[in-house]
């Protein structure tokens, strides 16, 4: 099991400190970019690590001193579990962009208005999670749906792992319920899918062949309002090699929205190559889980019973509702302690 370690940490820590003290540190402005955010993080984990600690203390020496605020002090301490959880959460992040911001993609699949109306209660649940956990989230895009919902929508998340904890979302997610959409209310089953790429810096070393590229120029029709506003330069961008399609139509100008959409465009590259040393890693480890964008993840049942379940990790709620509402949490740590334990990919 892969823990915090602070002692680690604070050597880790060190070392980087050292490495900044050394003349000509700023010569490679790349390196030293990259040592001071590593520097930065560090150090904004030993300082949470060293407060929780704190307040652990001071509750644990007021109990000893009066043992009827039991009950208050167990309420006091939900909060630090939680936080020391995070902390934990911390120690799994190995991979080289894990720490780093992110782009969410959520796609209509199989199901029709169902579907779309799918994508669009994705999008508010990752909303909500995203908020919660303290990310900041961006609108690039959102293509509206034909009757209701969404046929696509994009998200840049940036905060600390915001890549590293999104990677738990990537693949499809099938909800199973009454459809509002169907006049005789029956059940259906409807899919979305989830794409998840590390957002690259501008100057990131992915070359990338325009003689390979479709751009396209639209005007925008988003839902406005929640999502993005309108405007008259969207840009659709299609990668024919790979046939990934990327667009964007949140910025004000056709050239902004272009340059955007390149970005974004990097960091699906990014994350198709990352993808492949996963499926490689996976078949020297003979693990048996399916990874990629199309691989099913997660079901939301609605009807005739309540309940939400991980494929990878057996990992359910009950409340249905509540998952819907954001909290998610729960899937991703037991999917980040899995993925250390090489149960899944």
């Amino acid at each position: 099991m892969i823990t915090f370690d602070p002692e680690r940490i604070g050597q880790r820590r060190e070392a980087l400190e050292t490495e900044m003290q050394a003349p000509g540190f700023w010569d490679d402005q790349s390196r030293a970019q990259q040592v001071s955010t590593d520097h930065a993080r560090l150090s904004r984990r030993l300082a949470r690590y060293e407060r929780l600690q704190h307040e652990y203390e001071d509750a644990k020496e007021l109990f000893e001193l009066d043992p009827a605020f039991e009950e208050q002090l167990a309420e006091q301490l939900t909060p630090i579990e939680d936080e020391l959880e995070r902390l934990q959460e911390d120690a799994l992040f190995t991979g080289e962009y894990d720490a780093g911001d992110a782009i969410l993609e959520i796609h209509a699949g199989t199901g029709g208005t169902d579907a779309q109306d799918w994508a669009e209660m994705l999008l508010r649940m990752y909303q909500r999670w995203t908020s919660d956990r303290g990310f900041e989230t961006e609108m690039l895009e959102a293509s509206p749906g034909e009757e209701a919902g969404l046929k696509s929508a994009t998200m840049a998340v940036r905060g600390e792992n915001a890549y590293g904890t999104l990677k738990a979302e990537r693949g499809v997610q099938r909800l199973v319920r009454l459809s509002p959409f169907d006049a005789a209310h029956r059940r259906h089953t409807a899919f979305a899918q989830v794409v998840v790429a590390p957002l690259l810096p501008d100057e990131a070393p992915i070359e990338i062949d325009e003689n390979n590229l479709r751009i396209d120029t639209y005007r925008a029709t988003g839902a406005g309002g929640q999502h993005v506003n309108k405007t008259d330069s969207a840009v659709r961008i299609t990668h024919l090699p790979t046939g990934i399609v990327v667009q964007c139509q949140n910025e004000r100008s056709q050239a902004s929205n272009k340059a955007t959409a390149m970005r974004v465009l990097k960091s699906r590259l990014a994350e198709l190559e990352e993808e492949r040393r996963e499926a490689e890693l996976a078949k020297e480890r003979g693990a048996a889980q399916d990874i990629g964008f199309g691989s099913q993840i997660r079901s939301y049942v609605l009807h005739p019973y309540q309940l939400v379940k991980d494929h990878r990790t057996d990992f359910e709620v009950g409340n249905a509702q509540s998952v819907l509402d954001g909290r998610l949490d729960g899937f991703v740590h037991a999917y980040l302690l899995a993925k250390a334990a090489g149960r899944v990919v």
